[in-house]
């Protein structure tokens, strides 16, 4: 098997919409998608490697300094599979997208580290 990584992304104008609902509605909602949430993991506890975390603020490093700016990452988690589309697969209807704002997950390898000789 093989390891991937998935990263849950969606746009800042879905999470400001998000932040606009009424507090009852966006409650509701938020103990909604926990509750699918733990059922994701509970379903896929086989395939999880890492749990992972939510992703904060983003700080930019470059040439020119550090700058902070915004991106669609939201969280990540590591899976196992045999293929990529397995992969990808146990991520089809989760609650990032179906209940809470996220826009998607994708999903990629986590390739073996290349040695130096």
């Amino acid at each position: 098997m093989k390891s991937y990584l998935a990263v849950f992304l969606g746009k800042p104008e879905a999470m400001e919409t998000w932040k606009k609902l009424p507090e009852a509605k966006r409650k509701e909602r938020e103990q909604a998608g926990m509750a699918a949430w733990h059922k994701w993991v509970a379903d896929h506890k086989d395939a999880i490697t890492e749990m992972g975390t939510p992703l904060g603020k983003t700080k930019r490093a470059d040439k020119n300094g550090i700058t902070d700016t915004r991106n669609e990452l939201g969280a990540w988690t590591v899976v196992k599979a045999n293929s990529q589309d397995e992969a990808a697969k146990l991520f089809l209807n989760h609650p990032h997208f179906t209940i809470f704002p996220g826009d998607r997950v994708e999903v990629m390898e986590c390739l073996p580290i290349p040695t130096i000789q």
